[in-house]
Order: structure tokens, then sequence, then C-alpha cells
């Protein structure tokens, strides 16, 4: 069974969307979108530094629109959800997985992540807050010493990797004081993801969303709030908007994703990030990270090998 995946935040990279702009409809596609988005997508994707695509506002419109332009490429002949068993997203790739199920449309994920990037970009200003990555130690040690320093696990990518947030006073306390065993790494984000710092931008997206059309999804949702296949349009988008303040559970939709059966697994651009995550947590599932067309024919040769209409029963 096929399941594809959509990447976060901080996956991109200045230029990434360059060589997929020369296939044919794809700058059309991300010119349409870029109305939409209130941003011009093509410029960011293709001559933006890394400085002006870091910023949340930009960051996440950008990789949600990357994500269905590389999934319409690499479904152009074929039906993607009769060949598609399920789709995962991580933080704001689940709005490009919920686009691909069918529970919004395009254009309504684009405006959808519009507002959630600029609700999270205003949080983020409202006080210094950030996230540190915290690699090692023992599991119940680590979780101890995060509760001690007053931090969130905002993100568990499994094998041991869990991404801490928090105020910068937590952090540096973190710091001073880290699990044992452990290794901490800044990461460069504006602030505190999915904690508590993030509620005024689920307030926004609560004003938002009603106004969102939804259908249920036609293959297999995974949510990163628990691992949860969602089988509920307007479930899966009250789940869009709580996620915003709420941990990443990546480490229980791999488990998911295991559970479904899946056989191979595809990264759409800008890939690396989960397909890393995958190969080391879920032996024996085929995968390849989608970063440029030239990746295309082996990308082909999976849907071939493992998409099929057994998928969907």
């Amino acid at each position: 069974m096929l399941v594809i995946v959509a990447p976060g935040q901080g996956a991109q990279t200045p230029g990434f969307l360059s060589p997929w702009l020369e296939l044919d409809g794809a700058a059309d596609r991300l010119g349409q979108w870029s109305e939409v988005a209130g941003l011009d997508l093509v410029r960011y994707g293709t001559e933006a530094s890394e400085e002006e695509i870091k910023d949340t506002a930009v960051a996440q419109p950008l990789l949600v629109a990357a994500g269905l332009v590389t999934a319409g490429v690499l479904f152009a002949d074929g039906d993607f959800r009769s060949l598609v068993g399920g789709v995962a997203g991580h933080s704001v790739g689940e709005i490009t997985a919920a686009a691909l199920a069918g529970v919004l449309s395009a254009e309504d994920a684009l405006a959808f992540v519009r507002e959630r990037s600029l609700g999270m970009a205003e949080a983020a200003a409202a006080r210094p807050t950030g996230m540190t990555a915290v690699l090692g130690g023992e599991p119940d040690a680590v979780a101890a010493k995060l509760a001690e320093h007053g931090v969130t696990a905002a993100n568990n990518n499994g094998g041991g990797q869990i991404v801490a947030a928090g105020t910068l006073e937590q952090l540096e306390a973190l710091k001073a004081d880290p699990p044992a065993g452990a290794r901490l790494i800044p990461l460069k984000v504006a602030g505190a993801f999915h904690t508590e710092h993030m509620a005024p931008g689920v307030e926004r997206l609560e004003k938002f969303a009603p106004g969102l059309a939804v259908s249920d999804p036609a293959v297999a949702y995974v949510s990163n709030k628990d691992g949860g296949v969602v089988g509920s349009g307007a479930e899966v988008l009250a789940r869009l908007v709580s996620q915003v303040s709420n941990p990443v559970r990546w480490d229980l939709c791999m488990d998911a994703i295991q559970q479904l059966g899946a056989t191979a697994v595809i990264e759409l651009s800008p890939a690396g990030t989960l397909t890393n995550l995958v190969k080391r947590n879920l032996k024996g599932v085929a995968t390849l990270a989608l970063k440029t067309p030239a990746d295309l024919d082996k990308a082909r040769g999976l849907v071939a090998e493992h998409g099929a209409q057994e998928n969907n029963g």
C-alpha cells in the first residue's frame, strides 16, 4: 500500500521550486494560488533568500503549494485516490494532506494556510519564544526534565527525537540543565509552535474555518494529534485548527502508517526530513524523497508497484 506524506516548516530551501516550474502547468497553478495566498509563490520558490522563506507567513503557504504542485505532477496520468491508500503531513503538511485527501479544495487549503501562517506569525511576535531539538536520552528522564523547566514537547518525531518549545528563558534554563545523555540543538524558528503560546492563531482560525466547505477524506487521513485515522471532514478541519497550539505526534503517525499496511512512502517536495524518519522507524517500507523532477521516474515506479485499487478496499 502506498502512503503520501508532506513535510512541515523548515524543509524549504532557497530555489527548491525552480526545476518544478519547468514542467507544463506548474507555474500557472502557482500563479493562481498566489492570488489566494496573497504571496508571489513563484518568486518565493525560486528567487527568494533563505531569510525570506524562513518567515512563517511565507514558508507555510509555500510548502502547501509545493506539495500540491508536485503531487499533481506525479499523479497527472493517474487517479490519486485509487492509487494511494493514505496520507499524512507533519504540522503544516497536514493541510497539504487534507487537500490531497479531498477534505479541502486546493484553493481553500491555500486560504486556510494563509490565515494559519499569519496567526502564528502574530502570536510568535507577541512574546520571544523558540524551539530546541532534544536528541537522545532516556524518554522518561527527558520528559521529566522538560516538565521541570516548564517547556512543552511540541514535536515527538520518534526514535528519540523530541522538539521542546517555550519561552527563550525556559529554553536557556534547559540548555544549562539538559536531560542526561541528550544533545540539544536550538532551531531557527520564529516561535514556540504547537504550544499554548500559539493560542491567538487558533482563535483566528476558529473564526475563519466555518466558512470553508469540507468533504470526508477519500483515502485514510492520519492525524498529527494522536496518529488516528480520521474519517470525517469536519473532524479533520477541527483538528487542523486545534493543531496549531497542540503537539505534533509524528511518532504515532508512523505507527499508524505501519498499521495501515504501508509498503511504500513517498514524501512530496521539499522532501527529505520525513523520509529519513520513516527509514529509521519503519523497517522494510520502501521510501522516496521527491525532491526534484529527476526523482519522478523512481516515484512513478513506486506508484506502479505499490499503488493499487486494493488500497481502498
